[in-house]
């Protein structure tokens, strides 16, 4: 018996896989009778020649026929596994081919479509030869990987930003979305899912490189069937993209949602190295840079303005039907507060944002300029700005700036014109907390006022009070108190109100609610003559609340006794009361500085703008 064959008796391990080589894929105790020599073997155990001068099969207490089929269970094995594993090779390619990445489009009518990157790549690796075909397999497995990666992202910024992921600006943002997290469970929990989330994102270039590998060789082991299936679906492509056929609205089954995903991201990079001085020379353009200090803000003198920026606040919670119970709150506040003496005026503004990343809509109302991105945030602290903040300051107005949600150094209140600074720490709060807000905004806003307008007074006060009790999870929200048991906060222990994560639109609905009451209750126990509140949302909140494609519109209101003062905004258009309907006007977030320093200033014409 020669050496092979005595491998191909004892080892079952040594048998060719049916999937590697079709062409010996035969019955392995066939391949080993046949392979047998006609020598004699002596049977063990009686040492006794075969008296037919063939070989004897040794038997294990069964005979032969059982020993002889040792090797076909192994096999058999390996066989299935050879096949589930090309099978699952097969599905992660198509799924990450087809994979959507918009959340609204992850339907199971969403993978069927016949990629045309798919058959290209096929087409491509039937005519290569072995080794060049196994590299670029795994080259363009790889790539494959990461589009899913980006497309992943892609999902993860729809649903809470309403946008795309940016593949140059958002990195920084994961250390946002950290922050949030472990505000939320705790840092242990968000360490536990970030460590999974970044294994998991490495671990699908590897997959999918290897996928395409171990695809390529089925190719060319059925190279004939593989050629004619690759061209039949060509066919079939064409027909249904001349057809327009889908599934899917949007999404036609002959797909090219790959090319796309990369050109658009491609667009979107090239796009940002060329803004940075796009946006330089925007900043370099500003009408009230030099405008004197006697020339502001002639129109508000002797008044204390608070600007608020509330939390998520948009267009769809005074919109959308199944809010109704928020305008018919402000509806009944605006009476009230008539009955008091206060007018109101209500109008949109868009925002540059949408469910998150606060910053630039603060940044993009307080400088006049488009803040869309934190490439733009960023350059814009590097410059002197001249903010709504500088020009009260300039006009001789205490500034003074209120954020309960920071809590450590910020030097960006510098950028902004403030004096005085408080941060969540700063403001010495003792209560519960309520998810991601460290304290209620009417803790926020009693403090302030305590510090700020509850004595005597050599200026009046510009403030910008950052509000952030209607933010994202919405699962804990305070309930109003009276303003004279506030103290420390430990009374915002009684009267929670919690809502389970799976209710976010309920949620969302108690936070708002809670926060503009807040705020209107604060203008009847304190507002004066002399009080002149300006309250904005600052972006709509994330598409699980608005559905698909929302809006960027966020309201906004003013509130005073002077009507002098609301005579001024008379050409703005906005609507009588607190609750403006869809048809009330709607500017760029951008324009609001421009239009506010006009319209309080000494003339009703804006200053020419000078470059810089």
């Amino acid at each position: 018996m020669t050496r092979e064959t005595q491998l191909s008796i004892a080892d079952p391990a040594s048998t060719p896989d049916a999937d590697q080589n079709p062409s010996t894929a035969t019955d392995p105790r066939e391949r080993t009778v046949e392979a047998a020599p006609p020598t004699t073997v002596a049977a063990r155990g009686t040492g006794a020649p075969n008296p037919r001068g063939t070989e004897t099969v040794e038997a294990r207490g069964t005979g032969a026929d059982a020993a002889a089929s040792r090797p076909a269970p192994v096999t058999l094995r390996r066989r299935i596994v050879a096949r589930v594993a090309t099978a699952l090779a097969a599905l992660l390619v198509l799924v990450t081919f087809t994979l959507p990445n918009r959340p609204w489009q992850l339907e199971p009518g969403a993978f069927l479509r016949i990629p045309l990157e798919a058959l290209l790549l096929a087409a491509l690796l039937l005519a290569l030869p072995g080794r060049p075909r196994r590299v670029v397999a795994a080259l363009a497995g790889g790539l494959l990987g990461l589009v899913a990666v980006v497309k992943v992202g892609d999902l993860g910024f729809y649903s809470s930003l309403g946008r795309p992921f940016d593949l140059v600006l958002d990195w920084s943002l994961l250390d946002e979305a950290f922050t949030f997290v472990a505000e939320s469970i705790g840092r242990p929990g968000a360490t536990a899912i970030a460590l999974g989330v970044g294994l998991l994102l490495l671990a699908v270039p590897v997959l999918t490189a290897v996928s395409a590998v171990r695809l390529s060789g089925l190719l060319t082991r059925h190279r004939t069937g593989s050629t004619r299936a690759v061209a039949t679906l060509v066919v079939v492509w064409a027909v249904l993209a001349a057809f327009g056929a889908r599934i899917v609205p949007a999404m036609p089954m002959a797909d090219t949602n790959a090319t796309i995903l990369v050109q658009e991201h491609a667009a979107e990079v090239r796009d940002r190295l060329y803004d940075r001085q796009a946006f330089a020379d925007e900043v370099g353009v500003d009408p009230f840079r030099d405008v004197p200090a006697d020339q502001l803000l002639t129109g508000l003198r002797g008044k204390n303005v608070l600007i608020a920026f509330v939390e998520s606040y948009g267009r769809d919670a005074v919109t959308d039907a199944e809010f109704a119970s928020i305008p018919r709150m402000l509806d009944e506040s605006a009476d009230r507060l008539a009955t008091a003496g206060f007018a109101t005026r209500s109008g949109f503004l868009t925002s540059p944002t949408i469910g998150g990343a606060s910053w630039l809509a603060h940044a993009t109302l307080l400088s006049g300029l488009w803040v869309d991105n934190n490439q733009r945030y960023r350059n814009l602290l590097a410059t002197d700005r001249f903010t709504l903040g500088d020009a009260f300051r300039r006009a001789s107005w205490r500034t003074v700036g209120v954020m309960p949600a920071v809590n450590q150094a910020w030097p960006e209140g510098a950028f902004y014109g403030y004096e005085q600074f408080y941060s969540g720490p700063d403001l010495g709060y003792q209560g519960p907390k309520f998810a991601f807000a460290p304290m209620p905004d009417q803790f926020a806003i009693h403090q302030f006022h305590k510090r700020e307008l509850a004595g005597q007074q050599d200026r009046p006060v510009m403030a910008e009070l950052a509000l952030v009790s209607s933010h994202s999870p919405w699962t804990k929200v305070p309930s109003l108190v009276d303003w004279d048991t506030i103290d420390d906060g430990e009374v915002f222990r009684r009267g929670i109100i919690g809502t389970p994560t799976a209710q976010a639109r309920t949620g969302y609905r108690h936070s708002i609610s809670y926060t503009l009451r807040t705020l209107i209750s604060y203008v009847e126990r304190y507002g004066d003559d002399d009080t002149v509140l300006v309250f904005v949302g600052d972006h709509q909140p994330a598409p699980v609340v608005t559905g698909e494609n929302p809006s960027h519109d966020v309201p906004i209101h003013i509130v005073t006794k002077d009507q002098a003062v609301l005579q001024r905004t008379n050409d703005w258009g906005w609507q009588d009361g607190l609750t403006p309907d869809p048809n009330a006007p709607v500017w760029p977030m951008n324009e609001f500085r421009d239009r506010f320093l006009t319209t309080f200033g000494p003339t009703p014409t804006r200053p020419q703008a000078q470059p810089r």
